[in-house]
This record gives structure tokens, C-alpha cells and sequence, in this order.
């Protein structure tokens, strides 16, 4: 782990996609945080110490979505699958597939393994699989204003968590897509999918792949900034230590039962021709009972705590 000093840093970007936005001042106290996101050795080495299943390898219970086939109540996760031509991008469904079988072990279906992928991300995760490993490690999840600070790396005003451009020199300096999105990569980074945790520089920090790669789960509920619940202000005026929103506010409006927490950073699917979120300002919400290829989370720890 790092230790990332606290500090005061502008959260936020107005720039890009109304959810990130206002800018607004915010402190983090200081904190320990993984170098990289949790590998696929490092959460084997979890399930091997105390048999966990992760959601994904867990058949659902049809009660608990009605309207299920009770046919289709087989365990899997959702898994890229790259299209051969141009799609409509507001339907993610022409490019996710539920795969029967695909989890954490078998990322791209049950005859894929991770035997090449031990230094990769651990990926078809949930926040509840992501806060039991927290747990069992003495660690807990990052808040969104940790992560962030923690990106951006002591560059508070860049929009990018390495500068002002998103390729300075031609140099890629995250694992993200390169090419039309959802059809046509290029792999000019070197990575279709996702890549060993150290591929790229570490930040000012000494943290690794904290943009792209794999988005990485956060433990605040998501919110607009504007329904956050309300945090003291510091005598400096910024907000101390915010905690993101409310369970019972952030569901989708389309899913009502379905609470959301927010993940950071982007992923390897994150392109300029869709999702350029592969900033620190950048977040998004994820379901608690969805998995997926491209999502993935990191620790932190109380400096009290050790």
C-alpha cells in the first residue's frame, strides 16, 4: 500500500458529463492505499482461505426478480463481446452478453480461464464480493472524493490524471480503447482487453492504474452531487470528507429495487468516441446485484488503523 496524504483538491469537472459537475472544494483526511487493483492471484488467494462465491457463480433466486424464467435462473455474468459493425450506442445491450458460467475464474465464459491473467485485474465482481475481500484483508473500499484525490495525483486543476491530453506525445498512458467503439480497436496501447497491473506508469503517488484498465468500486451510493448527503464544511470551506449520497435515492429510476454504488476511473472500453471516462473526475453508477468484464476495485486503509 501507499500512503496518500490528505488534502484539499477541487472534486469534480464541468467539462465532460453533467454528473460530475459542480466543481466543488473538498478535504480527505490522509489515507493507505493499494498500489493496484486487486489481481486475480490476490483474490484466489482470498477464495482459497475462505471458500467464498462470488455473485456471479451464484444461481439467482427467481423470487427475487418477478417475472423471471425460472429456466434462466443459472449462474453467469455479463462479458464484452466486441460487434463486427457500427451499433446504436445508447443500446449497451448490442455489445454485453450474459454469459452462463462467465465469473471471476472463467472471465470470458466457462472455457475461459486465468491461468495468463494472475497479474490482471480480478474482474465480475460486486461490491458486496469487492467489501468481503476488504474485510478478510483488514481493509475497507475507498470512498469517490478518495479515489479521486488519489487519481489525480497532485495535478488538482488537469482534466486527465497525467495532464492536460489524453495521449501527451502520442504515449498511451492508460489501458483504454483506441478506435470506434464497439467495433473497431486498434489495440494501439498494446491491450484488447484487460492488461497486467503495472503495464503503465504509476501516478506522483506510486499507484497504479487508477484510470482505465478496470473501472473500480467505490463505497458511496450513488448520487448527483447535488442530493449528496450534507457534509460539514472545514474552516477552509471545503466539504470534509464527503460520503456520497443515500441507499434509498440511488436506485435507476427503471430499476427501483435495484440500489447503485459508484465506480471510478474507467475501464478498457472507455474511448473518445464513446465514454471518456478514463479521468479521475469521471464516475458512474453500478448495480449491487451486476457483474461485469471491465469492473474491478482497490482497498484503502485508516492511517489510525495501521
Amino acid at each position: 500500500m501507499r500512503l496518500v496524504e490528505g488534502g484539499v483538491f477541487q472534486m469534480g469537472s464541468e467539462a465532460f458529463y453533467p454528473e460530475e459537475a459542480p466543481r466543488r472544494k473538498v478535504r480527505v483526511s490522509s489515507f493507505w492505499m493499494d498500489e493496484t487493483p486487486v489481481t486475480n492471484a490476490q483474490f484466489a488467494s482470498f477464495v482459497a482461505a475462505t471458500n467464498y462465491r462470488t455473485f456471479a457463480e451464484i444461481a439467482p433466486d427467481p423470487r427475487d426478480y418477478p417475472g423471471m424464467d425460472p429456466a434462466m435462473a443459472q449462474a453467469g455474468s455479463l462479458v464484452f463481446t466486441m460487434t463486427d459493425h457500427p451499433v446504436d450506442l445508447g443500446d449497451p445491450s448490442q455489445w454485453w452478453r450474459w454469459i452462463e458460467g462467465a465469473c471471476w475464474r472463467h472471465p470470458l465464459g466457462p472455457d475461459s480461464g486465468i491461468d495468463d491473467l494472475l497479474d490482471h485485474p480480478v474482474v465480475h465482481v460486486t461490491h458486496h464480493d469487492a467489501a468481503a475481500y476488504a474485510a478478510w484483508a483488514g481493509k475497507r473500499l475507498p470512498t469517490e472524493a478518495e479515489f479521486e484525490y488519489a487519481a489525480r495525483g497532485g495535478l488538482p486543476d488537469a482534466e486527465y490524471a497525467w495532464g492536460d491530453e489524453l495521449t501527451p506525445h502520442g504515449q498511451h498512458l492508460a489501458n483504454t480503447w483506441q478506435g470506434m467503439f464497439p467495433f473497431a480497436n486498434t489495440a494501439a496501447d498494446g491491450w484488447v482487453r484487460t492488461s497486467p497491473v503495472r503495464a503503465y506508469p504509476a501516478n506522483p503517488y506510486g499507484l497504479y492504474d487508477l484510470i482505465g484498465n478496470t473501472w473500480e468500486i467505490c463505497e458511496d451510493w450513488w448520487s448527483l452531487p447535488s442530493d449528496a448527503r450534507p457534509r460539514k464544511k472545514s474552516a477552509c470551506c471545503a466539504i470534509d470528507n464527503p460520503r456520497g449520497g443515500f441507499r434509498a435515492k440511488s436506485h435507476d429510476p427503471a430499476e427501483p429495487k435495484t440500489p447503485r454504488k459508484v465506480i471510478k476511473g474507467g475501464s478498457h472500453l472507455c474511448a473518445p468516441s464513446y465514454c471518456q471516462r478514463y479521468r479521475p473526475a469521471a464516475r458512474h453508477p453500478q448495480s449491487l446485484d451486476s457483474s461485469t468484464s471491465h469492473i474491478g476495485f482497490r482497498c484503502v486503509k485508516d492511517v489510525q488503523a495501521g
